[in-house]
């Protein structure tokens, strides 16, 4: 895991609670097995929508993403992190991780437990 001393960084609202990995990541990409090259599909549905936050101009050098409640639900679907961290994501903060999430991307992102409910 690299060293993460501070992230100087605007950050990502992802104003949606129970994020699951089909959401992070759609399964029509899964076909590949190298870790890299995820980063285009990244949220790849909720991108249609021009005003999702990642389409957002001030968003598109975010390191942080920050999201509703439990981020990570679903499947144990190993792409979502890697998606995540190939966009350039150095930490996650939501309320409440899904563990099986949690431990496919020990590698890489930090998460963050906030105790604030809303954005």
């Amino acid at each position: 895991m690299k060293k993460l001393n501070l992230i100087n960084s605007t950050m990502l609202p992802l104003k949606m609670s129970n994020v699951d990995t089909d959401q992070i990541m759609p399964k029509q990409f899964l076909k590949r097995v190298e870790r890299s090259g995820y980063g285009e599909f990244l949220f790849y549905d909720w991108k249609k929508d021009p005003d999702f936050s990642l389409n957002k101009k001030e968003y598109q050098e975010a390191k942080v993403l920050v999201a509703g409640d439990n981020f990570g639900t679903g499947s144990s679907r190993e792409h979502a992190p890697w998606g995540l961290q190939d966009w350039g994501f150095d930490a996650i903060i939501s309320t409440k991780f899904a563990d099986i999430f949690r431990a496919n991307s020990r590698r890489g992102i930090y998460f963050y437990r906030s105790c604030f409910r809303s954005l």
